[in-house]
């Protein structure tokens, strides 16, 4: 699953619309769309988020959400560590081996580890 994957279907389950009907709507397919939500597509285009907005007929802070959650939805992350000193790249790579295999309640500390390193910097 990806964050724009779960709002999306969060949208679609409280509107009371199928993925069928909604990828009709946006003149794609339902694959597309169920390839969405499970996190096997990576990040939609600006057109298609445009088009989901319209679609659900959101308002400007449900749709820079919406925004803001494709931003952080490719399922295949790509850690540029070039010129960083090793132990970036240790960790990049040491995390990259063991994600799929971390409790949730790791992720959450970890999510908050990066929080507090990015009010630092």
């Amino acid at each position: 699953m990806t964050p724009f994957g779960d709002a999306m279907r969060e949208l679609r389950r409280i509107k009371g619309v199928s993925q069928k009907q909604m990828a009709e709507a946006l003149q794609v397919s339902p694959a597309y769309l169920s390839a969405l939500e499970h996190g096997r597509r990576g990040q939609p285009s600006f057109d298609f988020l445009q088009r989901v907005a319209g679609y659900f007929n959101v308002i400007w802070d449900e749709a820079e959400d919406l925004f803001a959650a494709a931003g952080l939805s490719h399922p295949r992350v790509v850690v540029d560590t070039s010129g960083l000193p090793s132990d970036y790249t240790a960790f990049a790579n040491a995390l990259a081996k063991v994600i799929r295999h971390l409790p949730p309640d790791v992720i959450e500390d970890m999510q908050m580890a990066l929080d507090r390193g990015r009010k630092r910097s």
